[in-house]
């Protein structure tokens, strides 16, 4: 489960490659370790049409069971079963985004079987590549100090893990879109072309990287 990921290219490397047209982003820091509930960049359609790089905050809103004797909803960042009927009002174009990034981490074991988390990359030199993302505006209480707020929030696919990623993390990779070809179906197609994207990276598609964070900073992630 990817409760981490990192986006260290510029901005405008962002854009230009996600082809957005409008920026309503303001100026992003490299980001070399994104959690939960933070706000991280998503490249969607907006009111109009047009493609655009903006933020949301990471973690969609959780199923009813799950805010059962709840007062906050933290939100759900990885998002498997898309037959759900929760998930399904967010399937469609309006609702669908490209989330990029440079890194991610998995929970993994070092040789003395301590946690540390294992980061992975297109390549060692980290290019960018996107997740395949849903996103929604929502009104909820992420913090109880915070109370009540509305905002947009984002999560994204995973599937079953390739090769690179089973052998740390088996139950899970998030859904890792390279090609421009598929990120225009993501953006744009019916969903029934669109599902077809819910797929693992070919084997050998991932490298492990270095991580983009201290290794001491990921330890500390309890989601992991």
């Amino acid at each position: 489960m990817c409760n981490l990921y990192a986006l260290t290219s510029s901005q405008q490397a962002v854009r230009d490659l996600g082809r957005a047209l409008r920026d309503v982003a303001g100026n992003l820091p490299v980001m070399a370790g994104i959690y939960p509930d933070q706000p991280a960049p998503i490249i969607r359609h907006g009111a109009d049409g047009l493609r655009e790089l903006g933020r949301a905050r990471w973690g969609m809103p959780s199923p009813a069971f799950a805010l059962e004797g709840r007062r906050v909803d933290r939100g759900v960042t990885n998002i498997r079963n898309t037959a759900s009927p929760h998930w399904r009002r967010w399937l469609g174009v309006g609702s669908r985004c490209l989330v990029p990034f440079t890194a991610f981490a998995e929970p993994g074991r070092d040789a003395l079987g301590r946690h540390r988390a294992v980061w992975f990359g297109l390549d060692a030199s980290q290019p960018i590549g996107f997740f395949a993302g849903i996103w929604t505006g929502w009104t909820s209480v992420r913090r109880l100090a915070e109370g009540a707020v509305t905002c947009d929030l984002f999560g994204f696919l995973t599937t079953q893990p390739n090769r690179e990623v089973g052998a740390v993390h088996p139950k899970a990779m998030p859904v890792i879109l390279t090609a421009p070809a598929e990120w225009d179906i993501w953006l744009s197609a019916p969903w029934e072309e669109a599902r077809l994207l819910q797929r693992p990276l070919p084997d050998g598609a991932l490298a492990t990287i270095t991580p983009p964070v201290p290794e001491a900073l990921a330890a500390q992630q309890s989601l992991l």
